[in-house]
């Protein structure tokens, strides 16, 4: 009883030398940063600030009241983080400026743990949130646009590079070069964040092991996801979207190993999924539909086990650069698919290849697509379901679904 009350009586003493500093000027601000004292709030009045480079060197709480705007003019950055147990909230932060030598930001953590960064906006910021070998942060409810150029005269939205345990939740972020940036970032999570019109990606990892990206919409970018050089990561319950261009895909991986990606919904994108160098996936409960290409797996690919999906009005269902490939199909549902069942269990009698001889024929003579949807084409692909000749033997569903496999609805706040 006795530990309790002393615990209790330092919490309030604590709590009693904290001090609250309300600022309406920026010379105001920079005094309350230099001699605030850990753990002090300092409240920022509505209004405009012409600010450079502030640092905050102590944990503190930073309240902007009716959302203050902070100007950095395309002169710097703004707030430089270099403490744990800091909080930014109710801030709009613009007009951070531009440069090939460093990477300035609207808020730029270091080398800090539990910092919050919620409820801000942040406007024509070359990076919005930048955060460099930190841990325990949260980036939440936060507004991010930029003007986007060129992909080398433009930041990314939320960047973190050699992170642990980042949460990234409920952003929204626009314009940038990716909307998200992930490199050598472990045991982090993304989720319920709309990222578009983004430059590049709308959510690019690079190196980053044990993370876990869940209810994103990522539409309208360059390309949606890019994830690279990385294992164990989990893509589940997001919504790829019209991700359409050249080299657009809803989802990029190269040089991927032990990761599962399941319930995801591509729609409308020139590629819904491209696989190269990936092993040992468990591809599941997904939906392709109306892609140029719903998953192009290419030969280096081994091991993946992609079933119970659905491929629905895609130009392409399956495409592939190479004739062996060693990865497993089960359980799909082709609407392509001519079988019949005449046991009524539901599955197919006959096997099916997803990989048409047309298709194959792009792959090797691009120029080839002006004969898309002509009767060459048709004829052509009939001819290879009978005698088959070019396309990959071993790249086939035993046992595909007669009907659109039941799998959970989608419930996406667009």
């Amino acid at each position: 009883m006795k530990t309790l009350f002393i615990f209790f009586l330092l919490i309030l003493s604590q709590s009693a030398f904290c001090k609250n500093w309300s600022v309406k000027t920026v010379p105001e601000l920079q005094k309350a940063l230099l001699e605030s004292k850990a753990n002090d709030t300092i409240l920022v009045a509505k209004g405009n600030y012409k600010v450079l480079n502030l640092e905050i060197t102590k944990p503190l709480v930073m309240i902007g009241q009716n959302q203050p705007v902070l100007d950095a003019q395309y002169k710097g950055e703004i707030f430089i983080v270099k403490s744990g147990d800091v909080s930014i909230s109710g801030f709009k932060f613009i007009n951070v400026g531009e440069t090939s030598m460093i990477d300035w930001a609207g808020v730029k953590i270091l080398e800090s743990e539990n910092v919050k960064i919620f409820k801000n906006e942040f406007i024509n910021c070359y990076f919005g949130v930048y955060l460099s070998a930190s841990n325990k942060c949260l980036i939440e409810n936060n507004r991010i646009i930029g003007t986007p150029k060129e992909e080398q005269t433009t930041g990314n939205g939320i960047h973190a590079w050699k992170c642990d345990s980042i949460n990234i939740f409920n952003n929204y972020v626009e314009g940038h070069r990716d909307g998200i940036y992930f490199e050598f970032v472990t045991n982090s999570l993304i989720t319920n964040n709309l990222s578009t019109k983004n430059i590049r990606y709308g959510l690019h990892f690079m190196f980053s092991h044990y993370d876990t990206y869940t209810h994103n919409i990522f539409k309208k970018n360059g390309a949606g996801v890019a994830v690279m050089y990385t294992k164990h990561v989990t893509m589940k319950d997001n919504f790829f979207d019209s991700n359409w261009g050249g080299s657009a895909y809803g989802i990029l991986l190269k040089d991927i190993s032990d990761s599962d990606i399941e319930h995801n919904l591509f729609n409308s994108n020139t590629v819904g999924v491209y696989m190269e160098g990936c092993s040992r996936l468990k591809m599941q409960d997904n939906v392709f539909q109306k892609n140029g290409v719903g998953l192009r797996i290419q030969a280096n690919c081994d091991e993946n086990n992609i079933h119970h999906n659905n491929f629905m009005a895609n130009t392409f269902d399956i495409a592939t650069n190479g004739s062996v490939t060693f990865n497993y199909l089960n359980d799909n549902y082709w609407d392509k698919y001519e079988g019949y069942d005449l046991d009524h269990d539901g599955k197919g009698d006959i096997l099916y290849r997803p990989v048409s001889l047309f298709s194959t024929l792009i792959e090797r003579m691009p120029q080839a697509m002006i004969l898309l949807r002509s009767f060459t084409a048709t004829l052509l692909d009939k001819i290879e379901k009978i005698i088959p000749s070019l396309t990959p033997e071993n790249l086939k569903d035993d046992s595909p679904s007669m009907k659109p496999n039941a799998i959970k609805a989608f419930n996406f706040k667009v």
